[in-house]
């Protein structure tokens, strides 16, 4: 999936990236999000109308709910990922939306539950092991998205992987630096 710019920009929210994880593993309406997040029901429905524009949320079902209607809406992970951003700017505003989260999450890290892997490089490698970690990464985030279950479903594991791998292009030394 190409992304336009505005679809890049719809995911660079923290509160949209939250959405977009709740509702990887079951559909979920603006009052249970809402609930889930501390946040207006207005508040979610607005983050909802947004990523659904920008093809990230789509509605699952609909309720009938005291003469109105509530919809159900589900991430369709397996078809909604970020594949080349349209503009470096807004990538930036997406990867800082991300560390923001991480940061976030951090702060609820279990300390019954050592932290299994925590990695920061900027290193030159072979393209093939370039390959490789790309491709193991990528089987990993399939893996979690694939086994989510809803929010404190019994026996479920709350976790966290935020990852981002990209090829850099070089930039000028100057003055050795």
């Amino acid at each position: 999936m190409s992304l336009e710019v505005s679809s890049l920009r719809a995911l660079a929210h923290p509160v949209r990236l939250q959405i977009l994880s709740l509702l990887t593993g079951s559909a979920m309406s603006a009052t249970e999000l809402a609930g889930e997040l501390d946040i207006s029901q207005a508040n979610a429905s607005y983050h909802l109308r947004a990523l659904a524009s920008a093809g990230y949320v789509v509605v699952d079902s609909e309720e009938r709910i005291r003469g109105g209607v509530a919809k159900r809406y589900r991430h369709p992970w397996d078809s909604a990922q970020p594949s080349r951003p349209a503009h470096d700017e807004d990538y930036l505003l997406y990867v800082q939306a991300m560390a923001r989260e991480l940061v976030r999450r951090a702060a609820y890290r279990d300390p019954d539950y050592p932290a299994r892997s925590n990695t920061d490089a900027e290193l030159w490698v072979t393209p093939e092991v370039w390959e490789e970690v790309f491709d193991l990464v990528e089987r990993a985030s399939t893996m979690l998205h694939s086994s989510a279950r809803r929010p404190r479903t019994p026996g479920a594991v709350h976790v966290n992987m935020t990852a981002s791998l990209f090829a850099m292009r070089e930039r000028k030394v100057v003055d050795g630096r």
